[in-house]
């Protein structure tokens, strides 16, 4: 079969959005969660005083800042595409998708755009409480651009509200209330946000778990040598230990731990985010799954082809079907050829009754069918990554319990193998998603051939390859540059602004002020003159 010119044009169209989308979403699913941990750090260290937040606060801010920057350009280079590769989308679904991604503009991006500055820059500047309310501005801000996006998409998806005006357009039927909260956007928000919190919880165990796994390195290869002399702090802290194992502990103080507890602990700053990044998988991986549940029912119910690919299903079962746990399905043979499967699973899970009938992709025309191939195995990825997150989850539970969480090595390395799994989750439930949808853009309304502009093949075809070319030189450059950053780890003072003369500014040099010398300022104890 010949293909044209205008299917190319569309096929390139689809696969540059993919990898535009793609690339994209993996800095917000990072930097949503960032921010909020970066908000969590600073709220801790307001009230507690421990160095240690501040410190890891400083350290994971420099990250944030990146992360943050790369997922504003790359975002900006996706809604020109809207116009150049998708205008008869634009054009029609215009009055609907347009105001949903200006209400982002005029409240996510005005809030960050309005506080990030302070965020970045003014802890030297504001005060503390003040600069604790810019975090989380921020924070807010990334979840609301969560919001409207996942809105916008959300009605893609499950289009409710609408009307066609005499241009063809669609428009509102009444309110904005029903298009904003469609069906599946309560479930799709609270699934994204939780998949972005999680991403950064992994980040951040898999940094700590490496960090861990270098200390224990360093402390296994490090040669004794009894003659060589002490440092003044280790002299002190050996006098120390010397005077309570003769006289006993002073009032206050605190027993010194048998030398295998001591060699256990870690930088406290590494230790601490492992910790929390690790609590962080344990209590909310199963309530993600828990979500999942809830979106997949909703899926169902509103999407059901979808859910046919997902699960493999060509055939209609009408007393229970299976669930396929390893197979190849094939859309053009229209069946799936089964390595491994429970059956009457798929329909306790859908139907939450083993055997309750669930109907196959032939029910569905050959035209209306999304690809089963893609979607089968991107779902499983999606699912069974977020099985592993459970399991990391449960095993750090039980590395506390044995009081082993910062030294047991299987826990640390299968903390930083799952370092990544978050970023190649949300990407495959993206696909899961957006491929699912098809072959429409908005669903069982207009078509995805129907929305392409009316543009060439060549013309596509060479955008494609400068975005891949640009992307992978830019956002790898940054993405390299993250990676140097988090392989340092955190240390005390991280951060702070560096020594240096203040000079003040015009075109003629002034007199500088050196901060190492004598404050010229009048003495604050001795009042001003």
């Amino acid at each position: 079969m010949q293909v044209t010119d205008a299917e190319t044009a569309l096929l390139l169209a689809r696969i540059q959005f993919a990898f535009t989308v793609s690339f994209h979403f993996i800095f917000p699913a990072f930097s949503i969660g960032l921010a909020s941990y970066l908000a969590v750090l600073e709220g801790l260290w307001l009230k507690t005083g421990k160095e240690v937040y501040l410190t890891l606060f400083r350290y994971w801010l420099k990250i944030f800042a990146i992360a943050f920057a790369m997922g504003v350009v790359s975002g900006i280079v996706m809604s020109y595409q809207f116009g150049t590769n998708w205008s008869v989308f634009s054009d029609r679904a215009g009055p609907i998708v347009g105001p949903l991604m200006a209400y982002e503009v005029l409240t996510a991006f005005f809030l960050e755009a309005g506080f990030l500055g302070v965020m970045l820059f003014g802890m030297e500047k504001v005060g503390k409480k003040l600069h604790f309310a810019a975090t989380c501005m921020v924070a807010l801000g990334t979840a609301v651009s969560a919001f409207w996006i996942l809105s916008v998409n959300s009605w893609m998806q499950t289009p409710v509200g609408w009307a066609v005006n005499a241009q063809g357009q669609f428009v509102p039927a009444g309110g904005w209330w029903e298009i904003i909260f469609n069906p599946s956007f309560p479930y799709r928000l609270v699934h994204t946000v939780i998949a972005a919190y999680l991403t950064t919880a992994l980040v951040v165990g898999g940094v700590g778990a490496w960090h861990l796994l270098k200390e224990r390195r360093a402390s296994s290869s490090k040669p004794a040598h009894p003659e060589e002399p002490l440092s003044e702090v280790e002299a002190a802290s050996r006098r120390t230990y010397q005077l309570i194992l003769r006289d006993g502990p002073s009032p206050g103080s605190v027993p010194p731990q048998d030398e295998r507890e001591r060699e256990r602990r870690p930088n406290e700053a590494i230790g601490t985010m492992f910790s929390m990044a690790m609590w962080m998988a344990a209590l909310v991986a199963p309530v993600q799954i828990f979500v999942g549940d809830l979106h997949g029912l909703n899926t169902m119910e509103h999407q059901p082809a979808k859910v046919m690919a997902m699960e493999g299903h060509f055939e209609s079962y009408p007393d229970g079907a299976p669930l396929i746990l390893i197979g190849m399905p094939d859309s053009e043979a229209e069946k799936t050829r089964v390595l491994l499967e429970i059956p009457k699973l798929s329909s306790l899970i859908l139907k939450h009754d083993p055997n309750a009938p669930l109907q196959g992709l032939k029910s569905v025309p050959k035209e209306s069918r999304p690809p089963a191939e893609i979607v089968f195995w991107s779902f499983r990825i999606m699912v069974g990554l977020g099985f592993l997150m459970l399991a990391l989850g449960l095993f750090s539970l039980l590395a506390r319990l044995r009081k082993r969480l910062y030294d047991w090595r299987p826990l640390l390395w299968f903390a930083l193998l799952m370092g990544p799994a978050g970023f190649v989750a949300v990407i495959a439930g993206w696909i899961t998603t957006e491929v699912g949808r098809q072959p429409w853009v908005i669903y069982n309304v207009m078509r995805t051939k129907d929305a392409v502009a009316p543009i060439g093949a060549p013309a596509v075809a060479t955008s494609l390859v400068a975005f891949v070319v640009v992307y992978f030189i830019v956002f790898g450059i940054g993405t390299l540059y993250i990676l140097k950053l988090m392989g340092r780890p955190p240390h005390s003072g991280e951060g702070e602004p560096a020594e240096a003369p203040i000079r003040t500014a015009g075109l003629t040099a002034a007199p500088s002020v050196d901060r190492r010398g004598a404050d010229p300022r009048p003495d604050r104890t001795e009042g001003a003159d």
